[in-house]
C-alpha cells in the first residue's frame, strides 16, 4: 500500500533529520543561552508568514501541527508532505558593539494522511527549542568568551477526528530529544573552561479542540484550543570545569582536555515544562480569504528550573510567556492566471518571552509574509516563500537590542494517491 511505502520513506527522512547537527538549529542570539534556548511554536513556513497562527487555522490541504484537531479535514482524496529549511541573519547592538550572525538549517519535516472519514492523522519531525551564539569580552584582569550550540527537537504522531458536524478534537503524542551546551572560556593568569550541558529524552502531548461553524454559505467561522499539561523533564544536566593550560592527558597519542564534574543531575524533579493554552479564532469568505488571531500562555513561572552551580545565578526565574499573532491570507482566483493561483500572505506578533536576564523581560515582535507558488499547472504542490523581520529586545532597561531577517522556504507536496484513474 502507498500509506506504508510514504511511512517508510518519513522514518529514514526522520533518522536522517535527526542526525544533522542543523536540525532545529536557527538560533544565533546570546539570549539562546538562558534555559531551554529560544523556543519554537511548531509553525510551518506558510504559518510563519501569517505571524504564527495555526490555532485556529482548519485547511485540509495543508499540515497544521499546532493544533492536531485540525488532522481530521485533511482532504479525502490526498496525502501531504511538508518540509521547510529557513536562513536567519541577525544584526544585534549592546552599547557601541554591534554584531552580525548567520545561522539556519532544515528546520521540519510533516506529512498529513487520511485513516478514514473524519479520522485523519500526521507524523513528522518539529523543533521545540535552538541554542546557538558565540561572543566575549573583557573582564577584569582578562578576558573570556562563550559558545552555545544543539536544541530540542520533537518526533511526533498525531490524529484527528470529527464525532459530528462542526467539532473537531485531536492529540500529538511525541518523543522530545536532544542536547543543549554552552561553554564559558575564563583567562586571566590561567585559562578555565566551564560547560554546560543538558541532554533530554523525554515525552510530550499536546490536545486540541477546533469548532466550525458556517455563518452562510461562503462565510466560516473556526474557534481553536490547544492544551499541553505541564509536567517534569527526563534526561540529564551536567556541569563540568577544566584547566585548559594544565590538565592535560594522554588518550592514544593525544592530548585532550581533563574536565572535572561539578554537577551532575537527573533532569526529573528538577527540571520542568508548563502548562500552555492556546487559543484562536478564523474567518473564512469564500475559501479565498482568511483572517486568524491566536493567543498563547505557558505558565514558565511555575515550572521548575534548577540552576547549576557556579553556571547559573541562583535567582534564575521565569517569566510566564504569552504571545498574540494575527495572520491573513488570499488566494485571487484557483482558476485564474498564474499570479492569481498565487497565494499571498501577511501577520504579525508580540511575544514576551519566558527568559528574565538581571530582572529585565525578554521581548521580540515582528511582522511577516510570504507567497505560495503552484508548482504546475494542475497540481496542487505549492512551492511557499516567507520571509520575517523580528527585533528582540529587554526591558525596563535595554541590554542587547537584535534585528532579524528570517527567510523560509518550504514545499507543501499535494499528491493525489486516492485518485484512481479511468480507462476509456
Amino acid at each position: 500500500m502507498k500509506i506504508f511505502k510514504h511511512i517508510i520513506l518519513l522514518a529514514a527522512m526522520l533518522v536522517a533529520a535527526c542526525h544533522m547537527p542543523a536540525m532545529a538549529q536557527s538560533s544565533v542570539t546570546p539570549y539562546s543561552k538562558l534555559g531551554y534556548g529560544i523556543l519554537s511554536d511548531n509553525a510551518t513556513g506558510i504559518q510563519r508568514a501569517m505571524g504564527g497562527v495555526g490555532v485556529a487555522m482548519q485547511n485540509g490541504r495543508q499540515i497544521n501541527v499546532m493544533n492536531p484537531a485540525s488532522y481530521s479535514q485533511v482532504d479525502s482524496l490526498t496525502f501531504l508532505w511538508d518540509m521547510g529549511i529557513d536562513v536567519t541573519n541577525c544584526w544585534s547592538k549592546e552599547g557601541s558593539n554591534s554584531g552580525y550572525n548567520l545561522g539556519g538549517g532544515l528546520d521540519y519535516i510533516t506529512m498529513e494522511f487520511r485513516l478514514s472519514k473524519h479520522l485523519g492523522a500526521a507524523l513528522g519531525i518539529v523543533p521545540f527549542s535552538s541554542v546557538g551564539y558565540s561572543f566575549g569580552g573583557n573582564i577584569d584582569n582578562g578576558y573570556d568568551s562563550r559558545i552555545g550550540s544543539g536544541g530540542l527537537s520533537e518526533v511526533f504522531a498525531g490524529i484527528g477526528y470529527q464525532p459530528f458536524k462542526g467539532l473537531s478534537i485531536g492529540a500529538n503524542f511525541s518523543y522530545l530529544f536532544g542536547t543543549t551546551s554552552n561553554s564559558t572560556t575564563v583567562t586571566e593568569a590561567t585559562s578555565t573552561q566551564f560547560n554546560r550541558s543538558m541532554e533530554v529524552k523525554d515525552w510530550n502531548m499536546r490536545a486540541g479542540l477546533q469548532y466550525a461553524f458556517n455563518v452562510s454559505r461562503k462565510h466560516k467561522v473556526v474557534l481553536g484550543l490547544t492544551y499541553q499539561p505541564k509536567k517534569s523533564m527526563h534526561g540529564t544536566a551536567l556541569a563540568q570545569m577544566a584547566d585548559i593550560d594544565q590538565d592535560y592527558v594522554t588518550n592514544n597519542g593525544s592530548s585532550v582536555l581533563r574536565y572535572d564534574t561539578v554537577c551532575n543531575l537527573s533532569m526529573k524533579g528538577n527540571y520542568e515544562l508548563p502548562t500552555t493554552i492556546g487559543a484562536g479564532i478564523s474567518y473564512t469568505y469564500d475559501n479565498r480569504l482568511n483572517f486568524e488571531v491566536d493567543y498563547t500562555y505557558q505558565q514558565w513561572s511555575k515550572a521548575k528550573y534548577t540552576p547549576l552551580d557556579f553556571f547559573e545565578s541562583p535567582l534564575t526565574k521565569w517569566n510566564d510567556r504569552w504571545k498574540i499573532a494575527a495572520g491573513m491570507s488570499y488566494l485571487p482566483n484557483p482558476r485564474g492566471n498564474y499570479l492569481n493561483r498565487m497565494t499571498y500572505r501577511l501577520g504579525a506578533f508580540y511575544n514576551n518571552d519566558y527568559m528574565n536576564v538581571n530582572g529585565n523581560d525578554v521581548r521580540d515582535y515582528g511582522v511577516a509574509l510570504g507567497f505560495s507558488f503552484p508548482a504546475l499547472a494542475g497540481n496542487k504542490t505549492l512551492v511557499n516563500l516567507g520571509v520575517e523581520w523580528r527585533h528582540r529586545y529587554t526591558a525596563p532597561t535595554c541590554l542587547i537590542k537584535e534585528d532579524y531577517l528570517n527567510i523560509t522556504l518550504s514545499v507543501n507536496f499535494n499528491e493525489m494517491w486516492f485518485w484512481k484513474n479511468k480507462i476509456r
